[in-house]
């Protein structure tokens, strides 16, 4: 393996390295162009969201920093995601080019500092590969709603490389870069919270910071204890306290949102559970990475012996890697990367009804990655396997995962393909079975899309959006009794649910009750006082009961917020020349 590892020396490798990893990643990635918008979350991000579809004007950077929409406080996302309305308008293919060369370029910066760090060309490029190319990346790339993902990484890596460039010769100058960096990735995600214990763990390997008692960074001049360890840590102290901050945000934005379940819903016992056997699951499909899904199911609790064997093997690998670590000092920072990264995202602290994600293995599994191709290394040349079989063994598991990777893109081509998969990778899965309802519903198979909606129901009688899915059915075809039940169902489960309190108006208005409809109106312009349509169907149910001053205000107000209202002209004259019957 010495062979391959002179190459640090030789810059012409380095290009080599960059140009062939451009080459694999567009290759995996090539077809997202051609794909449109997901039916989750991407209406929140784009599609329906007046504030990206206005660009990045001054109002648009004002709302960035103020919104807590979609439960996080990231105006660089919001600010990334409305410069790519003003390129690209509504053309999905534009913003999926831009994930992937954010994430093209995570994998080149994520090349260049681990090369940096250790000159080891040939195995820092491996693990920039497998980042690249692993299908548990494909969700982070391929879904334009995790923009988040990929902007806060491209911010992790110039994070890193700049701590790398601060610790090579410490000063205030360097460091200050370090905590700019940092502060933008918070600001595009707050998964990188975690980001100064991973500094921590650099300064043990490959820096080795740790054994060299020179090593006082900014804090040299400064009467701290002589220790470099305490050092080390104190140095850390403005880059805790920046995250510190950002997590409490953080948590205000997801509860404002409504997605911190409480203990009543999902126990201490069940997050923890949870968390112990996700860690082994991420790892199982890391290695097996078939059955990937956009969403899995909060199991509420898991089996005894899941959660045991999860927890022994955890705690025997952490002994491991600890006993190990003079002598493979790249077990415990693979090691605990892994486990620290994926902290905040474990579950401990429930956000949503999702078990696991996916996306929230975009950066921890670089410390897998880690272990994984220095391991290999080592062990091949302990056991003096030729270079010449390293390579081509290292060339066919790369085609393997090109190929499990282009398969996971392909998943993501439309809203029916995504859904349906994850129906067969999943079980009693809920939300795919609601969101593929709610596709169908686009592409007029509402007969079928009940089925499945009332599945949803089955598997979970309380889930609000399934309950306004098939209101939605039910409208469509007229039953506007059953389908104001299940709106005033999703109303009850959610009552942040304006969408769904706007329907439970409309239908109480089909069917006539103007006095509920009246009162289903009034309490969704609280939240949404510039929708012009509701205005102008609460100005028809005043007109229906003689309320024609209160209904020409109301069509007035919905004129306001869309001049082009056509229907709100119409009912506004009828109204001005006294004739009741006004029409939605």
């Amino acid at each position: 393996m010495k062979s391959l590892e002179r190459s640090h020396q030789q810059p012409k490798s380095v290009i080599a390295m960059c140009l062939f990893l451009m080459v694999v990643t567009l290759i995996i990635y090539w077809p997202v162009q051609h794909y449109g918008f997901i039916r989750f979350d991407e209406e929140q991000y784009v599609t329906h969201n007046p504030h990206v579809q206005g660009g990045l004007g001054k109002e648009g950077v004002l709302w960035a920093f103020s919104a807590l929409e979609a439960g996080f406080w990231h105006p660089l996302t919001w600010m990334s995601l409305m410069l790519d309305y003003t390129w690209y308008g509504l053309n999905a293919g534009g913003y999926h080019w831009t994930n992937v060369l954010l994430h093209l370029a995570c994998t080149l910066l994520l090349f260049l500092v681990l090369n940096g760090m250790t000159g080891a060309v040939f195995r820092s490029g491996l693990v920039a590969v497998l980042f690249a190319l692993h299908p548990l990346h494909v969700e982070s790339v391929a879904w334009v709603a995790q923009r988040k993902d990929v902007l806060s990484g491209l911010f992790w890596m110039l994070a890193m490389g700049s701590y790398v460039w601060y610790a090579r010769r410490p000063g205030w100058d360097r460091y200050l870069l370090v905590l700019v960096f940092l502060i933008l990735g918070l600001m595009a995600k707050p998964m990188l919270v975690t980001l100064p214990f991973v500094f921590l763990l650099l300064d043990y390997w490959p820096l080795k910071r740790l054994q060299d008692r020179r090593s006082a960074g900014v804090l040299e001049t400064l009467p701290t204890p002589t220790s470099s360890t305490v050092r080390l840590i104190v140095e850390k102290a403005p880059l805790v306290a920046i995250a510190a901050v950002f997590s409490v945000i953080a948590l205000m934005a997801e509860d404002r949102a409504g997605a911190l379940p409480s203990l009543a819903r999902f126990s201490m016992e069940a997050r923890f559970s949870n968390a112990v056997v996700s860690y082994g699951v991420y790892l199982w499909k890391t290695i097996w990475p078939f059955d990937l899904a956009v969403f899995y199911p909060h199991p509420g609790a898991w089996p005894l012996s899941w959660v045991l064997g999860s927890g022994i093997f955890l705690l025997a690998a952490s002994v491991f890697v600890v006993y190990e670590r003079e002598q493979f000092p790249y077990l415990a920072v693979g090691w605990f990367w892994y486990l620290g990264v994926l902290l905040p995202v474990s579950g401990l602290i429930q956000v949503g009804s999702h078990g696991m994600a996916d996306r929230y293995t975009y950066l921890p599994l670089i410390g897998i990655f880690l272990i994984i191709v220095w391991g290999i290394a080592d062990l091949a040349a302990g056991l003096k396997i030729r270079a010449s079989v390293v390579v081509a063994a290292a060339c066919v598991l790369m085609v393997l995962l090109m190929g499990v990777a282009r398969q996971q893109v392909m998943v993501w081509k439309d809203s029916k393909t995504l859904y349906e998969h994850a129906l067969e990778a999943t079980k009693k899965n809920y939300l795919a079975h609601s969101n593929l309802a709610a596709t169908l519903m686009d592409l007029d198979r509402s007969d079928i899309a009940e089925r499945h909606l009332i599945e949803a129901l089955r598997i979970r009688p309380h889930y609000a959006v399934a309950h306004y899915n098939l209101g939605i059915c039910l409208y469509r075809r007229g039953a506007w009794d059953k389908a104001a039940e299940h709106f005033s169902q999703a109303v009850l489960e959610n009552p942040l649910y304006t969408k769904a309190r706007i329907a439970w108006g409309d239908a109480l208005l089909r069917k006539g009750d103007y006095r509920q409809a009246i009162l289903r109106y009034e309490e969704a312009l609280l939240k949404v006082p510039d929708r012009a349509d509701v205005h102008n169907n609460l100005g028809i149910a005043l007109a229906a009961i003689g309320r024609n001053q209160e209904a020409m205000f109301h069509f007035k107000e919905a004129l306001k917020y869309d001049a082009a209202d056509d229907t709100a002209k119409r009912n506004l004259a009828k109204v001005l020349t006294h004739i009741d019957t006004v029409k939605p």
